[in-house]
């Protein structure tokens, strides 16, 4: 999420009074504005202002990385957030994965959806998740905003690559009713994203607003499909995207379109669950309309929760998010029952969390008591693709380089990911270097004489420089081998060539396996 300018739109600027400002006055718009916010803060222990607004009615949290240290530490957070408000919704992104948020310091101990779509087995898919739900039970979470149920039919895609299961929307769609089946069982509610489809974009929307120039029945055969399988499956909330769909409507984004949200979710498919929106700090909106303004039209268009905290995480961001949705109610601009039923699934889908607290009681025993079941690195090792196996294990040891090249701000910078690491730990005398768009042939190779050269790339096919060297490396040693962490796209490069389908820990380490021969 990114930085944004805090303006109202013009277009919902208050029509009240000076000194008649909605917040001195109505207390009982006020909370209805609190009711649908989802904020997130700074620290491992709520602040004094956070604290306050829970005891006030503020109706749900999101954690991200920064306020998470250790399982013990974010299950004494999620008990204290609940204990000024029984009924807050507490989220997170854990995706798992190369978005992680519980597992971010050591890397996810699980596969992300693309791993699970190159597997194909619902089974394995559900047993995962049920596996993260019962983890997230364990720390406190109400609401996962997983799981990615877009397309990825367009591999140049910058934002979602191995966050979905891959380019068929059949294949996508079991997989995602499998997941929401699997994290749902222990009680924590899934929720589908990035309605009304991510996967067809080429530009990343936390930086710019991407345009889906298709047709409705394009949508209806490939967009739609995983999240008909996810309201089937019974999933309890919908995320949208901030992108436009001229074919739906060709002025507002999905997160703030009745088209989208009303006429083809909630009348079209059927939907009777909760929309919450993308990070609302976002630039795709929150250039557009402020990052007030971008927060009212979303109620207005049909949302009922607002997420936001990536990088706007403190209380003035929340005091200019519910008045500026309560100048719009006072304006005219966004009609006060919309706000209403707003609220109202936001209280309808706590008190249904609290009618869960039992099936979550009963993950986080099992959490407990499973010893950490390995579920993830086996659906790693499944997952794994192997061209040229008869040339390993290595014979001789390797010299690992990692190529680092720019992620989306989905992923957490710091969470580890690569090869060289587990594989140094199974053959000690490997050797491992990371390097960047800068690096020559030369650079890589050095210090590899007597070594076999494994090159370790995510998506080289969206980086000329990147899919350049490693033919280049490959041409000058033909032994090298190639592991390939990101979406696989073209044909097999160097003698051995490893396909991870996503850079977890866990695939890193099945990668390290199969070279290693362990």
């Amino acid at each position: 999420m990114t930085t944004t300018d805090h303006r109202t739109s013009p277009a919902l600027a208050t029509t009240t009074a000076p000194g008649q400002r909605p917040h001195l006055h109505d207390r009982g718009l006020l909370r209805l504005a609190d009711a649908v916010l989802q904020p997130g803060f700074v620290g491992t222990t709520p602040p004094d202002w956070l604290r306050r607004r829970l005891a006030g009615g503020l109706g749900g949290v999101v954690l991200f990385a920064r306020n998470i240290v250790d399982p013990e530490q974010v299950a004494a957070l999620t008990a204290a957030l609940a204990a000024e408000n029984p009924d807050v919704i507490i989220a997170v992104d854990e995706e798992s994965g190369d978005v992680t948020r519980l597992d971010f310091e050591q890397g996810s101990r699980r596969p992300g959806n693309h791993a699970l779509g190159a597997v194909d087995d619902p089974a394995l898919t559900e047993a995962v998740a049920a596996d993260i739900g019962a983890q997230l039970a364990a720390a406190g979470v109400t609401l996962d905003y997983a799981p990615a149920a877009d397309v990825n039919n367009n591999p140049a895609n910058p934002v979602i690559g191995v966050r979905s299961f891959g380019a068929d929307p059949a294949l996508v769609a079991r997989h995602t009713a499998a997941w929401v089946r699997g994290l749902q069982s222990a009680g924590v509610a899934a929720c589908a994203k990035h309605f009304p489809g991510h996967g067809d974009t080429g530009i990343d929307s936390h930086h710019g607003l991407p345009i889906i120039e298709v047709d409705a029945a394009r949508l209806a055969g490939i967009e739609l499909p995983p999240f008909t399988a996810a309201i089937d499956a019974g999933v309890r909330a919908v995320m949208t995207a901030h992108l436009l769909v001229p074919a739906l409507d060709p002025e507002r984004p999905a997160t703030m379109s009745r088209s989208v949200l009303i006429d083809l979710l909630r009348e079209q498919l059927g939907f009777k669950g909760l929309v919450v929106t993308d990070g609302i700090e976002m630039a795709s909106v929150s250039q557009r309309y402020g990052l007030g303004g971008a927060a009212a039209l979303a109620i207005a268009g049909g949302a009922d929760a607002i997420c936001v905290g990536g990088e706007t995480a403190d209380e003035s961001a929340v005091e200019l998010l519910r008045t500026s949705i309560v100048d719009a109610v006072i304006s005219g601009e966004l009609p006060e029952e919309r706000l209403a039923e707003a609220a109202s699934r936001v209280a309808a889908f706590a008190a249904e969390s609290a009618a869960l607290r039992g099936a979550r009681a009963t993950a986080t025993a099992r959490w407990h008591e499973s010893g950490r079941p390995e579920v993830g690195l086996e659906a790693a090792r499944r997952a794994l693709a192997v061209t040229g196996a008869d040339r390993l294990p290595l014979a001789a040891p390797a010299h690992v380089v990692e190529f680092s090249t720019v992620t989306n701000l989905a992923i957490e910078a710091r969470t580890p990911w690569g090869v060289g690491a587990p594989l140094r730990a199974l053959r000690p005398d490997t050797t491992v270097v990371r390097l960047g768009e800068e690096a020559t042939v030369a650079d890589v190779l050095a210090g590899a004489d007597g070594r076999v050269p494994v090159l370790v790339c995510r998506d080289p096919h969206r980086h000329p420089w990147l899919a350049q060297l490693i033919d280049a490396v490959v041409a000058a040693r033909p032994e090298t081998v190639v592991v390939e962490m990101g979406v696989r796209h073209g044909a097999p490069v160097g003698a051995v060539h490893l396909a991870t389908y996503g850079a977890a820990t866990v695939c890193g380490r099945a990668a390290a396996e199969a070279l290693a021969g362990a």
